[in-house]
């Protein structure tokens, strides 16, 4: 078969040019420990580590979540330890305000440390972390969550959202802790309101409580059913209470209705998951006689009544409109109760005259929970009837579409620490030195306080057992997230790491290959017509 030389000359450079480029693609491998560069190295196994290297990623991406997490709750547990320690203190000083021999000013001292703490706790209640995010306001992490109302009160500007992150595999889990469940969620003990009737008598002789809910269980479903209630004192020793149908339900209070009247010291009237203090405020000459007993203390009546809720509003500073809501009343306590947004709602108006109530926090997706016109300057919504400010002579307030408002319902079932730690200061500020009857009411106040603040310490360290749950939870999954990433980097270097001993034989192989290449051509290329002339 003959070759031309031009042919001779191009297989030569061809496959001298391919012997070379493995050698130089060997030594590379040598030198850098890597024989996986291209997909074309290895189709199958660039696959598999593209594949692998996605996982890691995304474990990455989990572990950056755990300390996130984590960081979150060690945070929280900072600021709620400091809570727990303040209320704490808080009940020591209550505890203490009820020894008999305080006088007025000894009360008003502890009112000033009680007045500190409240303060200390609301900073504590509104810490931020390290980017300066509301640990407490949920998704609102730019909102203070609590803010004083302009009666005094405190009320929650978060929302209930819980941030979660996924920590693995098709789980997530919350980052935050939100005020409403580690304050929000404390049980009121003291939620009934006990009026004089029409028909009492307007004297001091009977001083009796609001009451303390002692079983929450039996109040429920026994208490709230037949409210309002009539306690009528029939003698000195004997109660009647009728329920909302005048039903005679006197069988279900201790004793029977039955009571002394033998001093002003503190009795206990047990009715239906709640506690009530009787005191009884009678001078020697009503203790003269069984019959002047009577007469003294018959003729005293009560209504008593689960309280009523409320509803506390602030208007958003980025409204166009300057109108503020002055009043809001519960109007309809079945439709607040049924409807009304528990964790609170945004007001918003839709027109000049319309407006859509909304479960906080608002977007343009929000489903409103209730709609309606404007009747003159009120608005009703799902139970609740606002007032809104006018300027004369207006006959309806100006506002424009887009306007919103916050309102956050107070249903009395619940009651957060720093309005408990309100009633208190208030009471113990009040003058009680020399008056009996002011005296029996502060203890009623102390006594329910006492309780508001053990429900808030119960709450606050189901927030911390919450968080520390979370974190052992996060803390277990990123050792099984490390444990992918370790094998995900061993099975991705088993394919991507060369073998240093077969590299070297290959790369001595192809060397030796191209030497003979060379060899081979030398010797070929003398084998022409040229060289026999």
């Amino acid at each position: 078969m003959r070759i031309s030389t031009a042919q001779f000359y191009e297989t030569s450079a061809s496959n001298y040019s391919r012997t070379y480029s493995n050698v130089v693609k060997t030594g590379d491998e040598v030198a850098s420990q890597v024989k996986l560069n291209t997909a074309g190295d290895d189709p199958v196994g660039a696959s598999r580590v593209l594949q692998l290297q996605q996982m890691s990623s995304m474990l990455n991406q989990y572990k950056s979540n755990i300390d996130t997490i984590n960081t979150g709750v060690v945070q929280t547990e900072t600021a709620l330890t400091s809570i727990t320690s303040a209320i704490q203190r808080a009940q020591e000083l209550v505890l203490g305000a009820g020894n008999s021999t305080y006088t007025d000013a000894d009360r008003q001292s502890s009112a000033e440390e009680l007045a500190s703490l409240q303060s200390q706790i609301l900073g504590l209640m509104n810490s931020k972390d390290a980017n300066g995010n509301y640990l407490f306001a949920g998704s609102k992490a730019t909102t203070p969550p609590y803010a004083i109302n302009p009666d005094g009160t405190y009320s929650y500007q978060g929302d209930q959202t819980r941030n979660n992150l996924d920590i693995g595999g098709g789980m997530s889990m919350a980052s935050n802790t939100t005020g409403w469940d580690a304050f929000e969620q404390a049980i009121n003990t003291t939620r009934t309101t006990l009026t004089p009737t029409a028909a009492s008598k307007t004297d001091s002789v009977v001083s009796l409580s609001s009451g303390v809910v002692t079983n929450s269980g039996t109040y429920d479903s026994s208490f709230l059913a037949g409210q309002p209630y009539t306690i009528s004192f029939e003698s000195g020793s004997q109660i009647k209470i009728l329920d909302k149908d005048l039903q005679d339900v006197t069988a279900d209070a201790t004793a029977a209705g039955g009571f002394s009247s033998g001093s002003a010291a503190n009795q206990t009237i047990g009715f239906r998951g709640l506690e009530l203090t009787l005191n009884v405020n009678l001078t020697d000459a009503d203790k003269a006689s069984t019959a002047t007993i009577d007469a003294a203390v018959s003729g005293h009546s009560f209504t008593l009544e689960a309280s009523s809720a409320s509803v506390t509003t602030a208007r958003l500073p980025a409204n166009s409109a300057a109108t503020v809501i002055t009043g809001s009343t519960v109007t309809d306590p079945a439709a607040f109760s049924e409807a009304f947004p528990s964790g609170g709602a945004v007001l918003r108006f839709t027109g000049t005259s319309t407006f859509a109530l909304y479960a906080a926090p608002y977007d343009p997706t929000s489903t409103p929970v209730s709609t309606g016109t404007l009747a003159g300057d009120k608005a009703t919504a799902s139970g609740v009837t606002f007032t809104f400010s006018l300027v004369p002579p207006a006959t309806s307030p100006d506002v424009a579409a887009g306007d919103q408002f916050t309102v956050q319902p107070t249903n009395q079932q619940t009651q957060n620490v720093l309005n408990t730690l309100t009633s208190v200061i208030n009471a113990l500020n009040g003058k009680v030195d020399g008056d009996p009857v002011a005296k029996q009411k502060l203890q009623a106040t102390l006594d329910s306080t006492i309780s508001n603040l053990k429900s808030a310490l119960n709450q606050v360290s189901t927030a911390v057992g919450d968080g520390g749950a979370r974190a052992a939870t996060a803390t277990s999954q990123g050792v099984t997230n490390q444990s992918q990433i370790d094998n995900a980097s061993t099975e991705s270097s088993s394919i991507t790491a060369s073998d240093p001993v077969d590299a070297i034989a290959r790369l001595t192989l192809q060397k030796t290959m191209l030497q003979a290449s060379q060899l081979v051509f030398t010797q070929l290329s003398s084998l022409n017509l040229f060289s026999k002339l």
